[in-house]
């Protein structure tokens, strides 16, 4: 006879859960130096537009362990949580890892794209401009292109698409009210970013791109992984 033998799914498997403490520790530290005048943890690791002085490809990466505020920093984690861990505890840590992080690069990557694109016009002003003047815009917040890009979205994002992918009948409530399957759920809010991305409203400083950016990489890291896996998910 074989043996059956039943795995409790882990409510706070490891990946996930260290990915929230660091998430949350490195917020504590950006409330440390916000008003530090010798530190600014943005301009080093907050993504930057390839035109800003402030760029370094270090940011692709730790962009994804800051946030703008604590509502910010509150959703992206319990969003981590409730599809994070379903799906490590269906793939294991390591592979949950490399998608997670390949997912928040996916979404720098294509938001960095749709950025140059959008900045070009601005740059090519800024180049016209003599010396001295282009020196006083360098290294200033208002210049455009030195607006920073922060925060776990895109990965999350990921996390999203691949749940409504391989959970698609699993009843999420919007709002904790009304009941939706995971599988709409994912496809209208993709069509609401790419709406929003497309719109691109005056004021708008959500970064739709690299929300979508990571929601196309989950599922592509899905389809490819899920030749070789035919296991089905509820």
């Amino acid at each position: 006879m074989s043996e059956f033998r039943y795995y409790r799914p882990n409510p706070f498997p490891p990946v996930v859960k260290n990915l929230i403490i660091i998430n949350v520790l490195v917020f504590l530290a950006q409330l440390t130096f916000q008003n530090s005048k010798t530190v600014d943890l943005d301009n080093l690791f907050a993504l930057h537009d390839v035109h800003s002085v402030f760029f370094k490809p270090h940011q692709l990466i730790t962009h994804l362990f800051m946030h703008g505020g604590f509502d910010h920093i509150f959703f992206n984690m319990f969003a981590l949580w409730m599809f994070g861990r379903e799906l490590e505890n269906s793939w294991g840590a390591k592979r949950f890892l490399i998608f997670y992080m390949a997912c928040g690069l996916g979404a720098a990557l294509l938001h960095l794209g749709v950025l140059y694109f959008e900045m070009e016009p601005v740059m090519k002003v800024f180049r016209s401009l003599p010396a001295d003047q282009q020196a006083l815009y360098l290294e200033s917040p208002e210049f455009r292109v030195n607006t920073a890009t922060l925060g776990a979205s895109g990965a999350v994002f990921g996390c999203l698409a691949a749940f409504g992918y391989l959970f698609p009948n699993t009843m999420i409530y919007v709002y904790f009210l009304l009941p939706l399957k995971a599988k709409w759920f994912v496809l209208i809010y993709a069509g609401l970013e790419l709406w929003l991305g497309i719109k691109n409203s005056a004021g708008d400083n959500v970064a739709h791109f690299a929300h979508l950016g990571g929601a196309v990489t989950g599922i592509i890291l899905v389809l490819l992984w899920n030749k070789t896996d035919r296991r089905r998910f509820y």
